[in-house]
């Protein structure tokens, strides 16, 4: 890294020219843009340029020039001519690109309705497909696919309402909620990541039938609230090779899918299981994977231990991502999602008051959510509660870091921010 963040140019080796964004065709390997990294549209900072999307998301960026690297990829003279901004129509028939729904963005409030009520059906349907894989059963995509187009309409809509809410589990429907939780943060963080809709979907879908493997996995293991002995471990550890299996049997299932399945507790530094994959071994949509289940398994309660406050949980994991277990740009990534105070998080402010983060800024800065404030650490008393937009115009408060309940002696401080919002019909 150089000056102000741009990227410092890459070793001089043979193959190696750089070029005018315009001049990028598919085909041409890019070894790097031209731009800062935080301009950078994508994850990754060498690529191999396979569609026209991918030029239609560079001409976005704010590079003029990239290094290509001919040895990899096409050279300039060689590559055909592609306007970069020819329209989805040329690329594929209107009936093979799949598209969510447009979804216009919703207040919170309105939203925790609907999210529900998805979650509460979501959670029977799941109960049910998971039961019949227990029982060998092959998996039927088909009926998973509508409730992953929901859940991604939710998400689109505001995605706080659903994640948050699927955190709330209790021991009984712990599997069923994470499997949604991940579903839809897996499609969030496409989204952030720039992936079209199509891959979305497989992604949420990875994500609703990423621990399908756990069914073969004993329940009073699966629950037991104390300690597993090594034995235990074993079983437990063998859930993602048991669910890859399973839908190896089920007509309709991906790659993207037995990828997640496979390979979500593999990490980057090859420390994971059952493989021990590492590096370039672990490919993207594994390491999505392993990013949002830990997340939200961490900040869920569970029979051996209780959740962890949501931004405390980002703080731990970006630890954890600099010592190797995350991919590190795929987790900066996720966390431009769920904001640095994701939804649920007690905060503290500059003028004494406690809240709760209540909803996420919709293209403001992720330092300045909507807080809905309740106690008064200067009194140490409750206080009316009162939402306040930290983003509005003349907003004169900030946020001084997060707090403990437990240490105010604060109880169901989730009722905060939920307000009314469960209680409305979708």
């Amino acid at each position: 890294m150089i000056g102000n963040g741009r990227q410092a140019p890459p070793v001089a080796r043979p193959g190696l020219k750089k070029v005018a964004v315009k001049q990028l065709r598919p085909g041409m390997y890019v070894e790097q843009l031209c731009c800062s990294w935080i301009d950078t549209p994508f994850w990754q900072s060498s690529f191999l340029i396979e569609s026209a999307a991918q030029l239609e998301r560079i001409a976005t960026s704010r590079a003029a020039e990239a290094w290509i690297d001919t040895e990899r990829g096409l050279d300039v003279d060689s590559a055909p001519e592609t306007s970069a901004a020819a329209p989805a129509a040329a690329r594929a028939p209107d009936d093979t690109v799949f598209r969510f729904r447009p979804a216009p963005r919703a207040t919170m409030d309105d939203e925790l309705g609907r999210a529900a009520v998805l979650l509460d059906q979501s959670k029977r349907a799941l109960f049910d497909m998971f039961n019949e894989a227990r029982m060998g059963c092959a998996v039927e995509v088909r009926d998973a696919m509508p409730m992953v187009e929901s859940i991604a309409a939710s998400v689109l809509r505001n995605p706080g309402a659903l994640i948050g809410l699927a955190r709330l589990k209790t021991a009984d429907n712990y599997t069923y909620m994470h499997s949604v939780a991940v579903c839809a943060l897996m499609i969030a963080l496409a989204r952030q990541l720039g992936l079209d809709d199509h891959l979305a979907r497989e992604l949420g879908l990875a994500g609703l039938l990423h621990d399908v493997g756990k069914m073969a996995v004993p329940a009073e293991v699966l629950n037991k609230p104390g300690s597993l002995t090594e034995d235990e471990f074993c079983v437990v550890r063998s859930h993602p090779a048991q669910g890859h299996a399973m839908l190896l049997a089920s007509p309709g299932v991906g790659p993207v899918a037995l990828e997640v399945c496979l390979h979500h507790h593999e990490r980057p530094d090859g420390r994971g299981y059952p493989h021990r994959l590492s590096g370039d071994e672990l490919g993207l949509y594994a390491r999505m994977g392993a990013v949002c289940d830990v997340y939200d398994a961490i900040t869920s309660n569970r029979p051996y231990k209780a959740g962890w406050c949501p931004a405390d949980s980002l703080r731990r994991m970006a630890e954890w991502a600099r010592a190797g277990q995350f991919d590190e740009a795929v987790f900066a990534a996720f966390v431009k999602c769920l904001g640095i105070y994701p939804v649920g998080t007690l905060v503290r402010l500059q003028s004494g008051r406690l809240g709760v983060v209540a909803e996420q800024p919709c293209g403001k800065s992720l330092l300045l959510p909507k807080i809905k404030v309740f106690f008064s650490t200067r009194a140490r008393a409750y206080i009316r509660p009162e939402l306040i937009d930290l983003g509005a115009p003349g907003a004169r408060d900030a946020i001084v870091g997060c707090e403990n309940a437990a240490e105010w002696g604060l109880r169901d401080i989730d009722r905060y921010w939920l307000g009314d919002g469960i209680a409305k019909a979708p």
